[in-house]
């Protein structure tokens, strides 16, 4: 299988495993990662995903074109999957936390991957791109809309105007990635992330996405005028009491999600 999944303790695992294809995307792994997401979705006992590629070469190089099935340019942007590159770059259904572990390049799709997680935690020996210009195409599954809004309008139009690669540090001090370190503390900085989300309350974590997802376009005002419906769970939740009540008898919470 292309795609390993699993859950382990409420943290779900998906690892891109083509290394020798530098855990390039094909029309199947696309299919499965879509299925994946959806399966995901459903499960409210997850709280928190991780999604990497195996190896230390690659996260991701994006579409594996030596699957291309000969599709024009508009033929591939007619067929695009609303939820972006990897079912993952625009996906505006996962309530939970997503975290990117980049152990190498994330290139083409595999930026877009990288675009649509919450939580971005890299090697120092990570590098990130969006080279589609370099061979005539267009970075259509997420890259060319997502990456303008997240980092300076300027360097964002100079990487994919140029195909030029960036390191893990320079990505860091744009603020698309949340941490860069050696190589051999990446799982460890990824546990810590992932302990610190389980941590926190699950309802008030899916508010804080939601929140963020859907005011982006107003206001601070508005933004903080609208109700939501993931706001007014948190807020009504049996966890919203536990969680003061544990803090003022300085004892753990114990969650229940409702």
């Amino acid at each position: 299988m292309s795609i390993q999944f699993e859950i382990r303790d409420s943290v779900a695992w998906v690892t891109i495993d083509r290394a020798d294809r530098m855990n390039a995307i094909d029309p199947q792994s696309e299919a499965r990662l879509e299925e994946i997401w959806s399966q995901i979705e459903a499960d409210d006992a997850i709280r928190c995903v991780v999604l990497t590629g195996t190896g230390d070469r690659a996260f991701s190089a994006g579409a594996d074109m030596k699957s291309d099935t000969g599709k024009s340019g508009l033929d591939y942007w007619a067929s695009l999957n609303p939820n972006g590159f990897g079912g993952i770059a625009l996906r505006e259904t996962m309530r939970i936390p997503v975290i990117a572990r980049v152990n190498g390049l994330a290139l083409g799709g595999g930026m877009e991957m990288v675009l649509g997680c919450d939580i971005v935690i890299a090697a120092d020996t990570a590098r990130f791109g969006l080279p589609e210009a370099r061979v005539g195409r267009l970075p259509l599954d997420g890259g060319m809309v997502m990456l303008q809004r997240l980092i300076p309008h300027k360097i964002a139009a100079g990487l994919m105007m140029t195909g030029r690669m960036m390191s893990a540090g320079e990505a860091h001090s744009l603020g698309l990635v949340n941490a860069v370190v050696p190589a051999d503390g990446l799982d460890d900085e990824v546990d810590s992330w992932v302990k610190d989300i389980v941590a926190c309350a699950p309802l008030s974590v899916t508010a804080i996405k939601a929140t963020i997802h859907k005011t982006a376009h107003l206001s601070p005002r508005e933004a903080r005028a609208l109700s939501t419906p993931e706001l007014i769970t948190a807020l009504s939740s049996e966890d919203s009491s536990e969680g003061v009540a544990a803090f003022r008898e300085k004892r753990a919470p114990q969650w229940r999600g409702r």
